[in-house]
């Protein structure tokens, strides 16, 4: 009689998602997913491994009555299952999709003067960085409205949300009927000149043109979003930017900046009203470097603290002078492991780029114990592919966001 000795044994669980089979090797054999989905609507499995590290399983049949007769038989179970994915697309469209939402840093920004609107012009070097939210559509059976759940307290769910903002004018100039159960699982903070909000409105119009069979083109959907907010358009650029007007002319260049080059992100409890900062902003007391000036030099020679200008850093001390408190005290005791440190937006986060690591102060010091910090690096996305997350950014949130510890 023949006897069947597996080299591997395995649990399979099926779940409806986006995108074909990946395998990675694990030591405790549990295997994490993807954290976005790709948009061509092909559906994934989620796996669990026991003993194996191969996708490739292989056993040995024997004949008892003749031990020298043996073959051995492969199975490969990535071509296996991805036939079988393939199969499920033909019949199934586009459900559900899980997309990356990445922030954003000033790494200058010059404010150049008061509009007849009232809004004022800028000029500034936008780069999309690592850290990021993750939003989660499937698509409603209601023909009506959306729904929209997130993971921390104090985010407006209703069409104040920048989020239902985006999808309501995506059906408004599409005509598409598509109405969506969102989860927003919210990783930057909210008043912390980041342009998290901005990043998931643009997320969601990109969302919804891959459920509506891509009706509309990148640059339709750059152009749009302008009429919700002044940030979102950047969002569509390759990932840096150098933007002006109100920051809603959006001109793509290539990255300025090595993705090498990490970062830390600081952010103390305290939010700077960005209502507040622009009401104390006075244009006269404004940095007079040409704002092109600087994006050649960093161009050129990269990021130092002479280059990294915000004019929006004085009126943001008046509002929260513990924050200039801060960025002086990270000058110091970084004692030059930091390349330049500055905030981004409006604040109220300040960044040192060179150095991942935030000063021990912010660690021993009580004043700081509730800050937000984080790691992070450059990132850029390719033309047709929306941004994908990497997986080495640490963040330490503060309670509003979840308990303070290090991942």
């Amino acid at each position: 009689m023949a006897s069947f000795h597996s080299l591997c044994s395995h649990q399979l669980y099926a779940a409806p998602c986006y995108g074909k089979t990946q395998f990675n090797s694990c030591k405790k054999g549990l295997f994490s997913t993807p954290s976005s989905c790709k948009p061509n609507g092909t559906p994934y499995f989620y796996r669990q491994y026991r003993v194996s590290r191969s996708p490739l399983i292989k056993a040995m049949v024997s004949d008892s009555r003749n031990d020298r007769k043996q073959v051995e038989l492969s199975y490969d179970l990535e071509d296996k299952l991805n036939k079988l994915a393939d199969e499920v697309d033909k019949e199934a469209g586009m459900t559900r999709l899980t997309l990356f939402s990445p922030c954003k840093i000033n790494v200058f920004l010059r404010m150049t003067g008061k509009r007849a609107d009232g809004y004022h012009d800028l000029a500034s070097l936008f780069h999309v960085i690592s850290l990021g939210d993750k939003l989660k559509f499937s698509l409603s059976p209601s023909k009506s409205k959306d729904r929209l759940t997130t993971n921390v307290p104090g985010v407006p769910l209703d069409d104040r949300n920048l989020i239902i903002k985006a999808l309501n004018l995506f059906r408004k100039k599409t005509g598409s009927d598509n109405y969506f159960w969102i989860h927003l699982d919210k990783k930057v903070p909210t008043g912390a000149g980041l342009g998290g909000g901005s990043s998931n409105a643009a997320t969601a119009l990109w969302a919804a043109n891959q459920f509506s069979g891509l009706v509309a083109t990148e640059k339709e959907l750059q152009e749009w979003s302008g009429e919700i907010g002044s940030d979102i358009p950047f969002f569509f650029s390759h990932g840096a930017a150098y933007c002006t007007g109100r920051g809603e002319v959006v001109e793509d260049i290539p990255p300025p900046i090595p993705s090498d080059i990490p970062m830390v992100l600081i952010k103390p409890p305290e939010a700077c009203s960005t209502a507040e900062v622009y009401k104390h902003l006075r244009l006269d007391q404004t940095s007079k470097i040409d704002p092109l000036t600087l994006l050649e030099k960093i161009s050129r020679n990269g990021i130092s603290q002479d280059v990294c200008v915000n004019d929006l850093e004085p009126p943001a001390f008046e509002v929260l002078p513990s924050l200039k408190r801060l960025k002086q005290r990270i000058i110091t005791a970084g004692r030059g492991q930091y390349d330049a440190v500055f905030m981004s937006g409006s604040g109220s986060t300040i960044v040192g780029v060179g150095s991942p690591d935030p000063p021990q102060f912010v660690f021993d010091d009580e004043e700081y114990k509730n800050v937000f910090l984080s790691e992070a690096s450059f990132i850029t996305r390719s033309t047709n592919q929306w941004y994908t997350e990497t997986f080495y950014t640490n963040a330490c949130p503060s309670p509003t966001l979840s308990p303070r510890s290090i991942e």
